[in-house]
């Protein structure tokens, strides 16, 4: 499978953002993509840096962008997975993954499960917990497990994904430092953000591959009235065999429109060497149930 990473930075408006998408996009197909995958709430900035009841209206064309989207993938041919901010009622929003298929068709959709609320990234005040549980979606490139940032920290996703017959793991992202985040913090987090990512590839002999924001934005463009706050988006955009093999590694700071040749056969002649998924012991399991397993 030919999948394409599109991350870039923030564009100055919604309309700005989308056509560098776009050219991104355009750049990946014409390097023989068959799927393309875009970074976290790609559309604008990251408007979860301040509590702003204001940053809900960014949901308001939800029905539209899809439908943009869709003509995207279309006059590309190819599967994309995008990642829009939906609004299901007043009062009821999701961060939500949607997959296109290559015939503009949508393929099915993904809603962000587990939703962080830490400094500068106050996503629990946004977005309602997922309510559509962990189920892959099928596309005419075969049934892709397609999970979202915060839920690259957590195994069960990956697992559950891996269990349902995802033959590949999607995760768009939008994670950074903070500005007074000294050098040795910065790398402890980015190696672990990447370390914990190759060992859902490793343990579920999957590839991974997943696409962060880059560059810096301001907090004070959510609403914050701090104007010195930010997130540096940390970019990384990697792609993980299935026995968690690097096949790309982006750096910090670049934008990223890389087309990554993935071996789709891999899987079966590790699990075979590695039988991770025959010798779960699935009969005492029951611990993880539990919010404390005692």
């Amino acid at each position: 499978m030919k999948v394409g990473l599109v991350s870039h930075s923030y564009q100055k408006d919604k309309q700005t953002t989308i056509q560098k998408t776009l050219e991104l996009i355009k750049k990946c197909a014409s390097d023989g993509a068959e799927l393309v995958c875009l970074q976290e709430l790609h559309q604008g900035f990251y408007f979860c840096q301040a509590q702003n009841v204001d940053n809900f209206d960014f949901a308001s064309e939800y029905e539209k962008d899809v439908e943009f989207w869709s003509d995207v993938a279309k006059e590309y041919k190819i599967v994309l997975i995008t990642s829009l901010f939906e609004k299901t009622l007043e009062g009821l929003y999701f961060n939500t993954a949607v997959v296109f298929d290559s015939d503009g068709s949508v393929a099915g959709k993904y809603r962000k499960m587990h939703i962080p609320d830490d400094p500068q990234f106050n996503e629990k005040f946004y977005f309602t917990p997922g309510d559509m549980g962990f189920e892959p979606v099928d596309t005419s490139l075969g049934r892709l497990g397609v999970l979202v940032c915060w839920d690259q920290w957590y195994p069960e996703a990956a697992r559950i994904m891996a269990l349902k017959g995802a033959k590949i793991l999607f995760y768009p992202t939008a994670i950074g430092w903070l500005e007074n985040d000294d050098e040795a913090t910065k790398k402890e987090h980015q190696d672990a953000w990447l370390n914990v990512q190759r060992g859902h590839s490793i343990a579920n002999a999957l590839p991974l591959v997943a696409v962060n924001r880059v560059g810096f934005e301001l907090a004070s463009l959510s609403g914050h009235e701090n104007p010195q706050k930010g997130i540096e988006f940390f970019g990384s955009s990697v792609v993980y065999d299935s026995f968690g093999g690097i096949l790309f590694k982006q750096d910090s700071s670049t934008e990223c429109a890389k087309v990554v040749d993935i071996d789709m056969q891999k899987c079966e002649n590790t699990r075979r060497w590695w039988p991770f998924l025959r010798d779960r012991r699935i009969d005492k399991y029951e611990d993880l149930l539990k919010r404390v397993g005692v």
